[in-house]
């Protein structure tokens, strides 16, 4: 299938960053903290956004959370983070936003779910509310439709059009459609209440890849606002993972999207910032940008048996997360940096010299060296204890970026 040409898009600024109108696909988060808890909440914003997450939301669903919100706020300028903070509204955000502008004030962004603002005229009247809440305060927001949460009155009617016209189509494809009416019909009703067309995102999340694919690519022909990818529910673990890469890889290669979120179920007492660390390898893996040195290992076989080139791989992927917020503000360029941690010589050798600096172990009776190669040439030969090892493995890296990477000016 031939790819679709790059979405031409808007350019909305959210805080310090701009969305669509060329710049960079922006990674998004969300936190699971109770907003009402500022300091809990304020500690997670902070620890996703020196993740990598470069905007943040909260959830603002209690008067209690409205009311925490300029401090969470705060707490994260007070931290030296100024990745934007953006407010989840679902039923009562219009209340929420005119009872409490301090909140309105301290958010950069609001999300509305136009399925979540009530129903008839009120639905109207209320989303309207919201959107000229974020006229006065000079807010963008983002139009966020959900297939799970849609306007029951809209699905009602395009489904009795299908049965009353014999259009044959299935529910899924008439619940397709009415997410992507539900996004334009809610974009011009925002136009309309005060909004300008650089203020204005759009999402229209499902929890099936496919059906995402199709939805986007249908409202990628039919509007020019930026556009936010992300399953609704992509679930735990591998399953999220796979499903997350299946539909937005595909997207993000056709050029659509402008941000994206990885929206994993986390493990109990799980580290939230997995979904962070997912959404920069899959916006990586695509050549679309990069975050963070990237460590190449081979998945291993009977030549392996030993644990060793797993243990130091991951060791070294925990050591560049680590030290990624410092590097960051140091040198320039440095998340373009490749390493290898390869386990035997089939492979090893030949993916360490392709890196900027990789180790190639030893394999099952291979003799005990571990040649070490920079910027393809070799350079040393480590032995030793695995601790050894790796604590060697990682001085060499620290070299090579102290002396590879320039100073970052003020």
């Amino acid at each position: 299938m031939a790819l679709l040409k790059v979405h031409k898009t808007v350019g909305v600024r959210v805080g310090g960053i701009q969305v669509g109108g060329g710049a960079p696909v922006v990674v998004q988060s969300m936190t699971m903290t109770d907003t009402a808890d500022p300091v809990s909440t304020a500690q997670q914003c902070i620890e996703l956004a020196q993740a990598g997450s470069e905007m943040v939301r909260v959830t603002v669903n209690l008067p209690e959370a409205a009311a925490a919100v300029p401090e969470i706020k705060k707490r994260m300028l007070d931290a030296g983070v100024t990745a934007p903070l953006i407010g989840d509204f679902h039923y009562n955000g219009h209340l929420l936003l005119t009872r409490h502008p301090d909140c309105a004030a301290a958010l950069d962004k609001y999300r509305i779910n136009p399925g979540n603002v009530g129903t008839g005229k009120r639905r109207d009247e209320q989303f309207s509310t919201i959107c000229k809440v974020a006229v006065d305060h000079g807010k963008p927001v983002r139009i966020g439709v959900n297939g799970g949460s849609l306007n029951q009155e809209l699905v009602l009617t395009k489904m009795q059009e299908n049965t009353d016209r014999s259009l044959g189509r299935t529910s899924e494809e008439v619940i397709n459609e009415c997410m992507v009416l539900s996004a334009l019909q809610s974009t011009e009703l925002a136009i309309e209440s005060g909004l300008r067309r650089d203020q204005i995102i759009i999402s229209c999340k499902t929890s099936r890849p496919r059906d995402l694919i199709s939805v986007y690519r249908e409202l990628s022909r039919k509007t020019d606002q930026p556009l936010h990818l992300g399953l609704t529910e992509a679930g735990m673990g591998t399953k999220g993972l796979v499903w997350s890469a299946a539909a937005m890889g595909v997207l993000l290669n056709d050029g659509i999207g402008d941000t994206i979120r990885v929206s994993l179920t986390p493990k109990p007492g799980g580290d939230r910032r997995e979904e962070v660390y997912a959404a920069c390898e899959l916006l990586q893996s695509l050549g679309i940008r990069s975050f963070s040195p990237s460590v190449t290992a081979c998945p291993g076989c009977g030549r392996t048996t030993s644990s060793t080139f797993q243990e130091l791989a991951e060791r070294t992927q925990d050591y560049i997360r680590e030290r990624m917020p410092e590097w960051k503000k140091r040198y320039e360029g440095v998340e373009t940096m490749t390493l290898a941690v390869m386990g035997c010589v089939v492979n090893g050798p030949g993916e360490s010299k392709a890196a900027n600096i990789g180790i190639s172990l030893p394999g099952t009776g291979e003799a005990p060296n571990c040649p070490v190669f920079i910027d393809g040439e070799h350079r040393t030969t480590l032995k030793g204890s695995y601790e050894e090892l790796a604590v060697a493995f990682r001085d060499l890296v620290d070299t090579y970026v102290d002396t590879k990477y320039p100073a970052r000016t003020a």
